[in-house]
C-alpha cells in the first residue's frame, strides 16, 4: 500500500514548499507547525523565521501566503495538514493513521522530503507534481520500503 511519495529538491533559495504543495488546497486545512528551521530570504541573505515563533497552527489561507508570496530556504520542516483543529502528537505511522492529520509534510537537511498522505488520489498528484517539478529521485512510500521509524524532521 502507498503511504507517500519521497524525493529531493535543490538546495538553493525559493518557493520550493509551494511548489510541492501545488496539487493540494492547502487552504482547506489548518496546518501545525512542527519544529524546523526555514528563513525568509531579503537581499539575497536569511533574514526572519519563515514560520511565526509564537504559533504552532497557521491557517491554510496564512500559509498559502507565506509559501507563495516570499522567496525562503528550507533547512528542515515539519507541516501537519487538518481538516478539523483536532490536532494530535503523531511520532509514528500508525499514529498518523488514527489521526485526524490528513498529511505531513517533513524536511531534512535542506533537501530530503518525505511527504506521507491519507488520500491516494492525492498521492499520485503529488507524485505527479514532483517529476514535474524536476525534483529528483521521486519514489513512492509503500509498505514494504518505509524505513522511517518516527515521523519527525529532527
Amino acid at each position: 500500500m502507498k503511504r507517500g511519495i519521497s524525493f529531493e529538491i535543490p538546495n538553493k533559495y525559493g518557493s520550493l514548499l509551494g511548489n510541492m504543495l501545488k496539487p493540494i488546497d492547502v487552504t482547506a486545512f489548518s496546518w501545525r507547525i512542527g519544529n524546523g528551521e526555514s528563513y525568509i530570504i531579503v537581499n539575497n541573505e536569511l533574514d526572519k523565521g519563515l514560520f511565526p515563533v509564537d504559533k504552532e497552527v497557521i491557517e491554510g489561507v496564512d500559509l498559502r501566503n507565506l509559501l507563495e508570496k516570499n522567496k525562503y530556504y528550507v533547512i528542515f520542516a515539519d507541516l501537519q495538514a487538518y481538516s478539523k483543529n483536532e490536532f494530535s502528537d503523531i511520532e509514528t505511522y500508525d499514529e498518523f493513521l488514527k489521526s485526524k492529520c490528513e498529511l505531513i509534510l517533513l524536511v531534512v537537511d535542506c533537501c530530503d522530503v518525505t511527504i506521507y498522505c491519507k488520500n491516494k488520489g492525492t498521492i499520485e498528484l503529488l507524485y505527479k507534481n514532483a517529476t514535474d517539478c524536476g525534483f529528483e529521485n521521486v519514489t513512492y512510500i509503500t509498505d514494504k520500503n518505509d524505513t522511517r521509524t518516527r515521523l519527525s524532521a529532527w
